[in-house]
């Protein structure tokens, strides 16, 4: 069986993930904006990767940015299209090869790079957002490090219920750069019936202490830390601060 067109996020996980996962947009969102005050002061663009439903997207335009969302699901876009009013476009983007606008800031939240087939392609992603970002501008975003997957090792598998939701998850680390995730998710129909879809994420992991050499040979000073601002993020989960001098 051949696998589907869009393997990650479709309708029912895009739902579940909006509905009961909005906290890790929320935690980065602070620091995210303190860090793009200069964008925003200027009226910068700020191209979001991986907006998923749009979580973060409000935050941002919420605060007076110009901004173009994007993201490789179509039903995460769709929810963000609902979600979101006044970003000045919300597209379908693949990394690491379709083309990126040019842009003052370049942020991300959710990891949306580990979702890449192989560390080489999480590099031309990285080198192609660094191509992206103008003179003076800011780069910033997450990713899962290889700690990630040492630290949940033996992570149990987790269920959570809600009135009209539920969602069921089992983790492997096969290697030490790979870290899955199956899901079946339960949704509630308007008949009271539920639906059921499953879904496995393959997230690959990467050495991030090479990054911000990566990054310099494109002209982007960066720095892997732990926080966007003040929030605690999950273990192995870095960001990447980045700026492009003026």
């Amino acid at each position: 069986m051949a696998p589907p067109a869009d393997p990650y996020y479709r309708r029912d996980l895009a739902l579940v993930h909006h509905r009961g996962f909005a906290f890790h947009a929320a935690a980065c969102a602070p620091g995210i904006l303190e860090l793009l005050e200069p964008v925003r002061e200027s009226r910068g663009l700020v191209v979001e990767i991986g907006c998923g439903s749009g979580l973060l997207t409000g935050e941002l335009v919420g605060a007076g940015h110009r901004v173009v969302a994007t993201d490789a699901s179509p039903a995460m876009l769709e929810l963000a299209r609902l979600e979101v009013t006044g970003a000045q476009e919300i597209r379908r983007v693949t990394l690491p090869d379709d083309p990126l606008p040019e842009a003052d800031g370049i942020v991300g939240v959710g990891h949306a790079l580990n979702y890449l087939p192989d560390a080489g392609a999480v590099d031309r992603a990285l080198q192609a957002l660094a191509r992206a970002l103008r003179p003076g501008g800011v780069l910033a975003l997450d990713i899962c490090d290889l700690e990630y997957g040492r630290h949940r090792r033996e992570a149990p598998n987790l269920g959570r219920v809600e009135e009209d939701w539920a969602i069921v998850t089992r983790f492997a680390t096969p290697t030490p750069d790979v870290f899955i995730r199956e899901m079946t998710t339960f949704v509630r129909l308007d008949d009271g019936s539920w639906r059921r879809d499953d879904e496995r994420h393959d997230n690959v992991l990467v050495d991030t202490a090479r990054i911000p050499r990566l990054l310099a040979a494109e002209g982007v000073e960066a720095e892997v830390m732990t926080a966007f601002g003040a929030e605690e993020l999950p273990v192995g989960l870095r960001t990447i601060i980045g700026r492009r001098p003026a």
